[in-house]
């Protein structure tokens, strides 16, 4: 149990707690203290304000210059100024003769004596309060003269209020300042208590130490991760954090980031999960996850993660090629082994002539494609390309054929590695259009000729007999592995067209007169 309130006095929360808790007493206190002596002050100047009015009032009576005036002056004034000062709620009501001879006051046994204070100025003519301790204690009074028809001082009034009296009509207010502060640090401690309860949900009861230590671990961790992190927020379209290896694979710059700034492909992924989806970016090809993270059956957000496959895919692509020429090279060995073992059978029947001429008939249209291709390509590895192709094509049932102005004495501004990858991937292509087909043919034609403008263009168009895609299946499958089978997304176009960007080609397709993809380099 001790250890359970440690936590929760070191929660983030509840240091929040306690210290908005005492700021807001220390506040509410001084505040209070300031009320009461603001109250005091407002209190204060009333108070000479009234003396002032009832000085003045007496002063300027008519009665009370007639009681001056009269044989006796305490008679005809002692129960008028009793009056008044009770009336009026003040201490005490002096009228007095210019010497300072009491006529009247509070304690009777004060009359005839001297006034205590000072009245320079109201013999001067003047009307002033002063704060003076007299015989009732310290007072605020207010002094002012009697004149009679012809103007002449002939007495003074003194009114006043003692400053005990002042404070017991402070503290009559007290109570109400006192009831209005604790009903403000009542508030005021509700209101903190529910601002802890929603800081220990957002911060899920942490300390400021496991703030700071999870903060530097999160910190340490996005620095030392080199795939690509994004962290979209609940919508899924604004991202709230990029770490630094993912600004570098989508090429994304500086400051605050949105979904629509993603490459295409990622922009329509929306918040789904995803799983090792290959998408190709103008510069490189890239494996994407995607997760949705709840927390108590909400979704807050959603992570995207990016791996940079682009070498991996390169080298696949090349070990794809490989492949086929050694299937082509089983499949020729096995082609031969069958050929060869119809000769020694022809033979050991005892025709040899039709043996010869077996053998030299099938020889012959084999050597002749080869004399061909190399005769008009000047690459060995586009060379075997096409003869690979051509007998996996015959392998699937369809018909390959290279057209007869097909002539590539260079691949610049192409890398024979990435001639053999374009020709490759539409090859492929094609074939798996047209696989399951009767009659099924594919038609290349490789081209590097002379422009008009004296620069070389490099021609790359490989036709076959499908019905082709729309331009709009087209757009998709060159932004981001696409394929019309079910069983799998292809990268084949989104390659080709990565390939065809990086050296400012040109990337076409045509479903008229016949389908077919164009490439084209000029330089």
């Amino acid at each position: 149990m001790l250890g359970r309130r440690t936590r929760a006095r070191r929660t983030l929360a509840g240091q929040v707690f306690l210290v908005q808790v005492l700021v807001l007493a220390v506040v509410i206190i001084a505040g209070a203290g300031l009320a009461v002596w603001q109250t005091r002050r407002v209190q204060d100047d009333a108070t000479r304000v009234l003396v002032t009015d009832i000085a003045l009032a007496v002063a300027q009576t008519p009665g009370t210059l007639a009681g001056v005036q009269s044989p006796n002056p305490t008679a005809a004034l002692q129960p008028v100024t009793e009056a008044i000062r009770k009336a009026a709620d003040v201490d005490f009501i002096v009228v007095m003769a210019p010497d300072r001879t009491r006529f009247t006051h509070t304690d009777v046994d004060r009359i005839g004596k001297s006034f205590s204070g000072n009245i320079d100025r109201a013999l001067a003519g003047q009307t002033f309060t002063e704060t003076y301790t007299g015989t009732l204690g310290p007072s605020i009074r207010a002094v002012t003269p009697v004149r009679d028809a012809n103007g002449k001082i002939v007495a003074l009034v003194s009114a006043g209020v003692t400053l005990p009296h002042i404070g017991d009509q402070v503290w009559q207010q007290l109570p109400a300042i006192l009831i209005a502060s604790a009903i403000g640090l009542a508030v005021a401690t509700l209101s903190s208590m529910l601002l802890r309860r929603r800081l220990l949900r957002q911060t899920h009861g942490l300390g400021t130490a496991e703030l700071r230590a999870l903060y530097e671990h999160h910190d340490a961790v996005l620095h030392s991760v080199h795939e690509g992190l994004i962290v979209f927020d609940r919508s899924g379209e604004k991202a709230e954090l990029v770490n630094d290896p993912a600004r570098v694979l989508l090429d994304l710059p500086d400051g605050p980031v949105t979904r629509a700034e993603l490459p295409v492909s990622l922009q329509g992924m929306g918040t789904e999960v995803v799983r090792d989806e290959m998408h190709v970016t103008a510069d490189r090809v890239l494996v994407v996850n995607q997760d949705v993270v709840e927390h108590d059956g909400r979704r807050i957000g959603t992570v995207l993660t990016l791996r940079d496959h682009t070498e991996l895919r390169d080298v696949l692509g090349e070990l794809d090629s490989v492949r086929g020429f050694a299937e082509s090279l089983r499949a020729q060995a096995h082609e031969a082994a069958n050929r060869l073992h119809t000769v020694v059978t022809m033979v050991e029947l005892g025709r040899p002539r039709e043996a010869v001429n077996f053998a030299t008939a099938e020889l012959e249209l084999s050597q002749a494609l080869i004399d061909r291709l190399t005769g008009v390509v000047a690459e060995p590895a586009v060379v075997a390309l096409l003869l690979g192709k051509v007998e996996q094509a015959a392998e699937y049932g369809v018909e390959l054929t290279v057209t007869g102005d097909t002539v590539v004495d260079s691949t610049d501004p192409l890398t024979p590695h990435e001639m053999v990858t374009l020709l490759g991937n539409l090859i492929d292509n094609a074939l798996d259009a047209v696989g399951h087909d009767e009659d099924a043919w594919v038609e290349v034609t490789v081209r590097r000729t002379e422009g008009a403008s004296g620069g070389v263009d490099l021609y790359v168009r490989v036709a076959d007999s499908g019905s082709g895609m729309s331009q709009e299946v087209f757009t998709r499958a060159t932004e981001r592995g696409y394929s019309t089978k079910t069983d799998h997304h292809g990268l084949g176009l989104a390659l080709v067209r990565r390939l065809v960007a990086r050296h400012g080609g040109e990337l076409l397709a045509q479903r008229e007169p016949e389908s077919a993809v164009i490439v084209r380099f000029s330089r």
